[in-house]
């Protein structure tokens, strides 16, 4: 085998070339239901699209935020702090940028340097103010940036060149409304696509409650199951109560004879 490494004089290793360029800093954590389609979590320095469904992307900043990850929004209007928190994300260790105007490279850049996770809305070209889209070369600067500070890119849009993996929502469906109209709106099932280039080639699909009855994100055959043990459980509870109506007449039975031979007590004493 070829030694690829610079030794000193004492026979130290100075430099490992089979480890240079190799990160060691771990991956930051997803949600379990979203282990389906990141097995691996979110890879230091990659670029992580997300498009269809701005819970998704909440859902996959939660667990990294919960677990002391720092993250930024940049580019997004108003967004409920109360939905951000069902995901787990920590609104202290959150930094919002809604309008960095035509610094929106440069914003992203600097949060490349100092946090764990930037999230961006790219400016959309065209419209009445003439504004142009992200340039290739601004896609190819940022993605080196988040390769060389060990952070997370994560673009809100299905249109971004180079991404590592792109993940999309698709086919969501609400439930909690009945058939005339009423009710709550509780839960909504999508399905969930991973796509990508090198490690996430090989393309991975998952059906996920997002947001799930009670806030967050979980796996569609999960719900499902405890839907099911549910309705064991209650049907468990009614053969106990009928068990139990079952058990009553031979509970009364003994007092029912003793008030049957009280009663004839007199009619044999007669009779004798």
């Amino acid at each position: 085998m070829l030694d690829v490494a610079i030794h000193k004089a004492d026979g130290t290793t100075a430099v490992d070339w089979a480890h240079v360029g190799v990160r060691t800093a771990p991956p930051l954590p997803v949600a379990p239901a979203l282990r389906a389609v990141l097995p691996d979590g979110l890879r230091r320095g990659s670029t992580v699209s997300v498009s269809g469904s701005l819970s998704l992307l909440l859902a996959v900043l939660g667990t990294a935020s919960a677990d002391g990850a720092w993250c930024a929004l940049v580019g997004f209007g108003p967004i409920s702090a109360e939905s951000a928190q069902e995901y787990g994300v920590e609104l202290r260790r959150l930094a919002l940028v809604p309008a960095p105007g035509d610094g929106w490279t440069t914003a992203v850049g600097a949060l490349l340097d100092a946090v764990d996770i930037v999230a961006v809305r790219p400016p959309q070209a065209g419209g009445a103010s003439g504004r142009r889209g992200v340039a290739p070369g601004d896609v190819r600067r940022l993605a080196a940036r988040a390769r060389s500070k060990d952070a997370v890119l994560m673009p809100y849009t299905d249109a971004w060149a180079g991404a590592d993996v792109r993940l999309t929502a698709r086919e969501g469906s609400w439930t909690g409304v009945g058939g005339a109209g009423g009710g709550r709106l509780r839960s909504r099932r999508v399905q969930v696509e991973a796509r990508g280039r090198g490690p996430a080639a090989r393309p991975r699909s998952a059906g996920l409650w997002l947001p799930a009855d009670g806030g967050g994100v979980d796996t569609a055959a999960a719900v499902a199951a405890d839907l099911a043990s549910a309705d064991l459980a209650s049907a468990d509870l009614a053969s106990a109560d009928l068990a139990s109506a079952d058990l009553a007449p031979a509970d009364l039975a003994p007092a029912t004879a003793q008030d049957i031979a009280q009663d004839i007590a007199p009619v044999v004493e007669l009779a004798g």
